[in-house]
């Protein structure tokens, strides 16, 4: 590439070519490269500004006979730039005549890491291409797939941002075993660094044969999210908070329960015709949890015509968002009564009139004294860390309840849940609905029988 050509490049706005760190004596930068060789180095970096070193370097090499390959790389500070302006960096690195090159750039967006794993297709050199940043991350996880060459990971106790840790690359991604046939599932969510799924789902898929990755997606927009990412090799996805209403605009089916329930946290893109399917797993996964609980410590009492514990039993929920939703219609479709809060009194009026429940202001939470028996349920991010200290009631009225569950699931012993045992009260966490729903996503995602003690024994150990 011609010095105009560099010109035009450096001049793109926003566009900056950063380097790396190093803000030193070149002359002291290329005798560090040159002990990289003598040390037998098996890869050399060498910056891009730095490249006019390569002649100098490669036979440095050549008297020392070095095996080791050297990468040229380029840091581009600022917003990632269009496609064709990458293309234009990718044709000037391999110019140099590097064995290898290295493009680095900062994500704004999750939708601009689809320019990066198009710059594959069309260098003719072994890449290394990411973004950085946390709404990079899915550039590093899925870079085995487009034919990335290295991936990068941090090491324990320095977590980077957009850098999955070298243990999670290991031991739950297993990017070893991802190649251009593997299919895509991930958490649509903001914030989502919180996310287990990717320690539950990837082994799962490892244990029953599957060739799926499932990774962190941080999105900020859902409609540039789906409609840069309609391939088939993105083939699902679990919907976090805060968008298990708003997904179901972009659903082009809708199973009926999510229907009715309002909230969608699986999605399916179907194989046959590429539409999007939104499921609801979150209903059973929650309800079924807090039976089972009842059932085992002999509160099976409900209305024997209903034949589950929670018939005639009053369902204090707190929180009508999406989660909130799904354990509503739960509780309504056992026969329970339920009187509702949520921050948003409006929204909760909404969902008390959809499962003929009673709402209740938020701020009248604390001072609300339930009848004895009753079912508490947290469907509230409120305890979830870092915030671990509050709990969403007064602790004075959790003896009050027979069963108390809490959806939140980092940490795996909540606030909540320690208080509520403490006051005598049946315990439900929610790493039970977490491993619940996750089955039923598994089972959607794959079209393959779950492996449930697998899956359980991964939650026990791991969470």
């Amino acid at each position: 590439m011609t010095s105009k050509s560099f010109s035009k490049i450096s001049h793109y706005p926003c566009l900056l070519l950063t380097g790396g760190l190093y803000e030193g004596d070149e002359n002291k930068r290329l005798e560090a490269l040159q002990l990289a060789v003598e040390l037998s180095a098996d890869f050399i970096d060498v910056e891009l500004k730095a490249a006019s070193c390569l002649p100098t370097l490669v036979e440095h090499m050549r008297n020392h006979n070095s095996h080791g390959k050297i990468i040229v790389s380029c840091y581009v500070d600022g917003t990632t730039p269009p496609h064709e302006v990458l293309l234009q960096l990718v044709e000037l690195m391999q110019a140099t005549g590097a064995d290898i090159i290295k493009l680095v750039t900062l994500a704004a967006d999750i939708t601009e890491i689809k320019r990066i794993f198009s710059l594959f297709l069309y260098c003719q050199v072994p890449l290394i291409a990411y973004s950085v940043g946390e709404r990079g991350l899915i550039s590093q996880l899925l870079s085995p797939k487009f034919g990335g060459f290295f991936v990068y990971g941090s090491l324990a106790g320095n977590p980077i941002p957009g850098l999955p840790s070298l243990d999670s690359i290991q031991e739950a991604y297993k990017l070893e075993h991802v190649n251009a046939d593997t299919k895509v599932f991930g958490l649509i969510s903001k914030p989502v660094s919180h996310s287990r799924g990717p320690i539950l789902h990837n082994p799962s898929f490892k244990d029953v044969n599957y060739n799926g990755i499932y990774v962190p997606m941080f999105v900020d927009d859902l409609k540039k999210f789906f409609s840069t990412y309609p391939s088939p090799d993105f083939s699902g996805f679990s919907v976090g908070i805060p968008y298990k209403e708003e997904v179901l605009r972009f659903c082009d089916e809708v199973h009926p329960l999510a229907q009715s329930i309002g909230a969608v946290n699986t999605i399916i893109r179907r194989p046959r015709d590429g539409k999007l399917v939104g499921y609801n797993t979150d209903c059973e996964a929650a309800i079924t949890a807090i039976e089972d609980a009842l059932i085992e410590h002999g509160c099976n009492d409900g209305e024997a015509s209903l034949g589950s514990p929670l018939a005639g039993r009053l369902f204090v929920l707190v929180g009508a968002g999406g989660a909130g939703k799904a354990l509503a219609f739960g509780a309504k479709s056992r026969g329970a009564r339920l009187v509702i809060f949520d921050i948003d009194f409006d929204r909760a009026k909404s969902l008390a009139c959809a499962v003929f429940g009673e709402a209740q202001p938020f701020k009248e939470l604390v001072n609300f004294q339930p009848e004895k028996g009753a079912i508490l349920a947290n469907a509230t991010p409120v305890g979830m860390h870092p915030n671990t200290d509050r709990i969403p009631v007064a602790e004075a009225t959790l003896e009050d309840y027979r069963l108390v569950f809490d959806a939140v699931y980092t940490p795996r012993r909540t606030r909540l849940l320690n208080e509520a045992d403490a006051a005598g009260a049946i315990t439900v966490a929610g790493v039970e609905m977490f491993l619940r729903q996750a089955i039923g996503q598994f089972n959607l995602f794959t079209g393959l029988e779950a492996p449930e003690e697998f899956m359980r024994e991964i939650v026990l150990s791991k969470f």
